[in-house]
């Protein structure tokens, strides 16, 4: 009998099985339904899942449209690719959401940004970029003005990372009841990063203006009181809290994954296990410098292989000649500075 012939481009013949051919045509899943990946816990994936749209007579009569959350795990089509809270996601399977109910997650869509830090600080020595969130359109980095206080290296490396996911910074001050803001503001005002201060017992109106129809990923040290907000925002999350250790002025860590949270007025929030480092391996120098339009051009004549940082740095003449403001110079080296050093674990002066 004739041995049946197989295009080599469509099969791959597994070894000792020649009569088992495997298609290397993957199936393109056209009914599969999208999702909005809202937490991550050991190889399982929670997607939110909206239903069909109201038409007809239940539009008219404002009939909210309806979402549920579908529990799937990861199709070993997808091979290592990763699946991180923002994602949106293709799932096929069981997507009623009903309880012991597994999905599979086929397909992960196009990112828009991805926030990430390397493991080269004082948590993790393997040397692995780590992804955070996907597809935040803003990074909102907390940090309290007292009980912890600030520490302006680590807010200056979150916002290095922010400038090369190309994801628009927010700074939020805490605890101001504690601690004027002033200084810690006029140490960013030279980089135009909008800011909100808040207090205990204050109004939240300015952030949630600020976070109102946008995907926003929190970011800060443990005992900032990031889950305090998450909680005042999302009235229901019931993030854990803790206090600041007296001694060592560090928070616990109560966050301990990365969960999104739809905010009552319009929008995502995503907030973060709390962090003591931020690893920057990941980021070049021209990354960084590309977020500072105004000194790019300054570098044209600078040696090759220029860092920036030091002597013979065509900027220095640039600024001179009053072609750039020198505050902004020193903030580009004092991000610099930051990428490549291990993170301040000292309060701010």
């Amino acid at each position: 009998m004739r041995k049946r012939e197989y295009d080599e481009d469509d099969v791959r013949v597994r070894p000792g099985k020649g009569s088992r051919p495997r298609t290397r045509i993957r199936p393109a899943h056209e009914d599969a339904v999208e999702g909005f990946i809202v937490a991550v816990d050991r190889g399982r994936y929670t997607a939110l899942v909206e239903t069909e749209r109201p038409r007809g007579s239940a539009a008219k009569r404002g009939a909210q449209q309806r979402s549920r959350l579908v529990v799937a795990m990861k199709a070993r089509e997808l091979g290592r690719k990763g699946i991180v809270v923002g994602d949106r996601v293709a799932l096929v399977g069981d997507v009623s959401g009903h309880a012991d109910t597994l999905a599979r997650v086929v397909r992960v869509e196009p990112r828009t940004s991805m926030l990430r830090r390397s493991a080269d600080d004082t948590d993790d020595t393997d040397g692995i970029e780590r992804p955070i969130v996907a597809n935040a359109d803003q990074l909102v980095i907390v940090t309290a003005l007292a009980d912890p206080p600030p520490r302006p290296r680590m807010i200056d490396r979150i916002l290095v990372a922010a400038f090369d996911a190309e994801i628009e910074p927010l700074l939020c001050l805490t605890k101001s009841d504690l601690a004027p803001p002033d200084d810690l503001l006029a140490l960013y005002r030279p980089l135009g990063v909008p800011h909100v201060v808040v207090r205990k017992g204050g109004s939240l109106d300015e952030l949630r203006e600020h976070l109102e129809g946008r995907l926003s990923v929190l970011v800060g040290h443990s005992g900032v009181g990031k889950s305090t907000l998450v909680n005042a925002l999302v009235p229901d999350a019931n993030r854990a809290v803790s206090q600041v250790n007296a001694v060592t002025g560090r928070g616990r860590h109560t966050s301990t994954s990365a969960v999104a949270l739809e905010l009552p007025e319009g929008g995502w929030i995503i907030d973060t296990p709390g962090v003591r480092s931020f690893g920057l391996a990941h980021v070049s120098v021209e990354t960084v410098l590309a977020s500072f339009p105004d000194l790019v051009e300054g570098t044209v004549t600078c040696p090759k292989g220029c860092t920036h940082l030091s002597d013979g740095c065509a900027l220095d003449a640039w600024v001179a000649a009053g072609h750039a403001d020198p505050a902004r110079l020193e903030s580009l080296r004092r991000l610099l500075g930051s990428r490549d050093g291990a993170p301040d674990e000292s309060p701010a002066a």
